[in-house]
């Protein structure tokens, strides 16, 4: 392994940070009625900046799993101890989902079994078990199979009830299996399908793979811009394939399509290629510290700032009219509205405010040496 990796790899946690901080930030707008569009998702096919981030932290993950492992793999620790480690993180990892999508009502004949969360923690634990026992070959070979196999799947297997095919939100197989297995339990806003499906979390797997693949290329004794010079020539190509692939089978975030890895992998490695090449190659690392801190309790900060997110929708006050209102509400209406005369920039203030108080907590924390893991 080369020197450089023997410390800390700053840039990874500065991509962290980013990650987390812009997810919180398209997570709560101060009002959903009002959101410049590139802090919306895509309505279906296509991608926005914020499709980008949940796959930046899942390209993450696959990149930490490598770092983090590698040393305990080549020293010959016990693979049986590993594994269970590995599965009691992403069996917290799931649960913390759960819990997250339950409270504060707990109504749980209809909680939401797929999520956010619990996908990472399905993703982790298979890409980290893979990564224990197979060498880098066997790991790349996988995360191209997984494409292809869900390209098959998606694009070929008929839809029991609907006959061929089909990539639309409640026809397609993923959908179809989703509602087979989790009905009443998939994401309230359609009920019939979830984003964070079943089926679609296979490709997710290959998302985290090229991150573990990119962990690999860290590790090796190359130089310093060998490594960015690579990293952005592979990012390059894999947008490239995705932008040629999304043609036969489109870019989609909702279905997570094998077109949407590769394209967005190939935008993590570009993203990261940058942070690399500045923080820890150039040591251009001055404006790195907020991003440090929200990237050493990503976990911790993501779950958190859900939890308050929700008692600030599910609470109520009595504003200047007598109405009940949420507590959210009647800090946009009474804070943010009166200080911008458009409604998209008083909704994206109360975003970047909400990011800022965290950061503040989060803040705390590191000082503190308050480092929570998962």
């Amino acid at each position: 392994m080369s020197n450089e990796l023997s410390k800390r790899l700053t840039s990874l946690d500065v991509f962290r940070g980013i990650t987390i901080a812009g997810m919180i930030l398209v997570n709560n707008p101060g009002t959903w009625s009002e959101i410049y569009p590139p802090l919306r998702h895509a309505e279906w096919h296509g991608c926005t900046p914020t499709d980008l981030i949940f796959p930046f932290f899942l390209f993450i993950v696959g990149v930490a799993i490598t770092l983090s492992l590698s040393k305990r793999k080549e020293r010959g620790d016990d693979q049986t101890k590993l594994a269970l480690k590995i599965l009691q993180r992403g069996a917290t990892l799931f649960l913390l989902g759960l819990l997250l999508a339950a409270f504060p009502k707990f109504e749980l004949d209809t909680l939401r079994i797929p999520g956010v969360l619990q996908r990472i923690a399905v993703v982790y634990a298979v890409a980290a078990l893979l990564f224990l026992k197979t060498n880098a070959r066997t790991q790349a070979y996988v995360g191209g199979a997984l494409l292809l196999v869900y390209w098959f799947l998606m694009s070929v297997i008929p839809v029991p009830g609907y006959g061929a095919s089909s990539l639309q939100p409640e026809s397609n197989l993923g959908a179809w299996l989703d509602r087979l297995l989790l009905d009443g339990h998939l994401w309230a806003h359609s009920k019939t399908w979830d984003p964070e499906g079943i089926l679609s979390t296979i490709p997710a797997v290959s998302t985290a793979l090229a991150g573990v693949m990119l962990g690999h290329w860290l590790r090796s004794d190359r130089d310093e811009a060998t490594k960015a010079a690579w990293i952005f020539t592979a990012g390059a190509l894999a947008v490239v394939v995705g932008l040629f692939w999304d043609a036969a089978f489109p870019i989609n975030k909702s279905l997570w399509t094998s077109s949407y890895v590769v394209y967005t992998a190939g935008l993590a490695l570009l993203f990261f290629g940058v942070c690399y090449w500045l923080v820890d190659a150039k040591g251009y690392d001055g404006w790195t510290k907020p991003f440090i801190v929200y990237g050493a309790n990503a976990i911790t900060v993501y779950f958190l700032s859900g939890v308050v997110a929700k008692i600030l929708v599910y609470t109520h006050v009595t504003s200047a009219t007598g109405e009940e209102i949420t507590t959210k509400a009647w800090i946009f209406q009474n804070v943010f509205a009166p200080l911008f005369e458009n409604p998209q920039n008083a909704s994206l203030a109360y975003a970047l405010a909400y990011v800022a108080i965290w950061l503040g907590v989060m803040w705390l924390f590191y000082w503190r040496r308050i480092f929570i893991k998962v």
